[in-house]
């Protein structure tokens, strides 16, 4: 072998380790937008919630009168049907608030200890459809979903829904742009909702473990069928952390991926990945990183998925079923221009409001009304 060649392959080693490394720190850099902070900076203020106006709640409950009397069918009702005038501003700083900055707003101020659920849940959906477009949350396709506990399972049966009962959470992402929560009536005690920049996490991880940073870039498998006992697969795939444009995103729940390991077929995780997903985890439950709220009756929470993962305490209930906690949730799109890199999280196997799975008949199982819609399913 001519000696040129040999002195050429250690170099051309050395080149492409620093080929890699710059590559790496190229991609791995620290966030440094609204949507890192940590929990116990942005609790000692009070700009993440946002006090309605009794000419913004008013316009609010006229229009939710009228959709209940109207009684639009859910998946094709547009929010041009029901223009907003005194909300308008407030709801585009919202979505500034959840699209660029801290990533989630508290809207407070509804008066729902006067309203019908219905009432409730008509000026709910209002909203949801001015901040984007509701999409299917399960295989049923309902739009409106219900945090009401109706089983006391815990969350190590494999069987139990995390909205149906009333063990504390993980941390996680849910399968959307947005994830909005409207409180009808808080527990009795606990519950309290708990939200965490999921861009300090990773930048935790850098400062600690920058060699580890960059698995969460890579695709991970993820448990579908614990999530929604119906869905058509086992699991679906997507990496933890989006960098596109050098815009950042992370989807987030290690419960999922770990219980993913489950199935056959599943690749099993290496120990670096493991180990990674132990250090995101042990960063997130931190003192300090995360906030946490208790829900006032008609308090209404957006979050971006995006950029805060969330969890909630555990809860104990009034032991009337007119008196338990009970959330709505909506799950939106939301067309920010926001770029995520090609299936990111959950979003390409769920389905948009107007067109159910191929083989579903909507028509039988759906709840399109919001009178039905405002009553929780009675499912364990």
């Amino acid at each position: 072998m001519h000696p040129a060649l040999i002195f050429s392959i250690p170099n051309l080693l050395n080149f492409l380790s620093l080929e890699a490394m710059m590559t790496t720190e190229t991609v791995c850099k620290p966030v440094t937008t609204a949507a890192a902070w940590r929990g116990d900076e942005i609790k000692a203020g009070e700009e993440w919630i946002y006090h309605l106006s009794p000419e913004q709640v008013e316009e609010l409950e006229d229009l939710g009168a009228r959709f209940v009397e109207v009684d639009p069918d859910l998946r094709f009702v547009q929010a041009s049907e029901y223009p907003l005038t005194a909300c308008a501003n407030a709801v585009e700083a919202w979505g500034r608030d959840v699209d660029t900055g801290r990533g989630f707003v508290l809207v407070r101020g509804l008066r729902t200890h006067l309203y019908s659920d219905a009432l409730s849940s008509a000026i709910y959906y209002i909203l949801g459809l001015h901040m984007g477009d509701p999409i299917r949350q399960n295989e049923m396709g309902d739009l409106i979903d219900h945090i009401y506990a109706t089983s006391d399972k815990t969350m190590d049966d494999p069987t139990a829904l995390s909205s149906k009962v009333r063990d504390k959470l993980v941390y996680h992402s849910d399968s959307s742009d947005i994830v909005a929560l409207m409180c009808l009536r808080p527990a009795k005690e606990g519950g309290a909702s708990c939200l965490v920049s999921g861009a300090e996490i990773y930048n935790e991880i850098l400062r600690r473990r920058p060699d580890l940073a960059p698995l969460l870039l890579e695709p991970f498998h993820w448990d579908w069928r614990r999530q929604d006992h119906n869905a058509p697969a086992n699991t679906y795939t997507s990496p933890v952390i989006s960098i596109e444009e050098g815009v950042f995103s992370m989807y987030a729940g290690s419960l999922y991926i770990l219980t993913a390991q489950e199935y056959p077929g599943v690749p099993k995780l290496t120990d670096a990945q493991k180990e990674v997903l132990a250090l995101f985890d042990e960063i997130t439950y931190e003192p300090g990183m995360a906030i946490d709220m208790d829900f006032r009756p008609g308090d209404i929470q957006w979050l971006s998925n995006y950029a805060a993962l969330h969890s909630r305490t555990e809860f104990f209930d009034h032991p009337e079923p007119q008196r338990k906690r009970h959330l709505l949730r909506l799950w939106l799109s939301r067309d920010a221009g926001r770029p995520v890199v090609e299936g990111f999280g959950k979003n390409g196997v769920v389905q948009v409001r107007e067109k159910p799975r191929e083989g579903v008949d909507d028509e039988v199982i759906g709840k399109f009304h919001v009178a039905d819609a405002a009553v929780p399913r009675m499912i364990s």
